[in-house]
């Protein structure tokens, strides 16, 4: 009998990637476009469990959004009794990001280190955009990175903080001014499917 037949062979693990329990808030939307709240199970850089109101169906694509963790893309594959399994479809350098990601999550607590910011924060790959201000004058800036909730600007004109303004077509509230630039607050929070290195507001 071929080694491959043996009867009692141990069975293989199926996941290749370890899990840690994380409950995290984030939001998904299945092809349909509809959007849910969500909470982690647990994580892994290959896919992650989470409670959700809608399963979807299996083999369905989902994206999903998580403050700590960014956009993850994947495709639903198992069915939990108050939600669902996703795998994580990423490139190399994201799942790397992933991996430091987890682990700032697993040791915060322990080590005593300080809460990170609310969103991810990511640097565009069109940085090149544009400032109007409410009397019509338009500058230009530069992104240094930006969240679902704001960015963080380089330019040589500067508002009052709490004014309003645009950047490229978002409207957005001053809430920081430093040497050189801006801090700017959206007045609406970026939709997590576009969140991405290729967003342009």
């Amino acid at each position: 009998m071929s080694p491959l037949l043996k009867v009692n062979a141990k069975p293989v693990e199926r996941r290749r990637h370890a899990r840690v329990k994380l409950a995290l808030l984030g939001r998904y939307m299945l092809e349909d476009r509809r959007e849910f709240p969500c909470q982690t199970i647990d994580v892994s850089v290959g896919g992650l469990a989470v409670t959700a109101p809608v399963r979807g169906a299996l083999g369905e694509r989902v994206v999903a959004y998580f403050d700590s963790l960014g956009r993850v893309e994947g495709t639903i594959v198992r069915h939990l009794e108050y939600g669902f399994a996703m795998t994580a479809n990423m490139p190399a350098f994201k799942r790397e990001k992933l991996v430091n990601q987890l682990t700032w999550l697993v040791n915060r607590k322990t080590l005593g280190l300080p809460e990170d910011r609310r969103h991810e924060r990511i640097t565009p790959n069109r940085a090149q955009t544009t400032l109007r201000f409410p009397d019509g004058t338009l500058a230009p800036a530069k992104i240094v990175d930006i969240s679902v909730s704001g960015a963080a600007i380089v330019c040589t004109a500067q508002a009052p903080l709490g004014s309003m303004l645009h950047i490229g077509r978002r409207p957005a509230r001053v809430v920081r001014v430093f040497d050189h630039g801006m801090g700017l607050e959206f007045a609406l929070p970026l939709s997590f499917d576009v969140f991405d290195e290729n967003v342009v507001l």
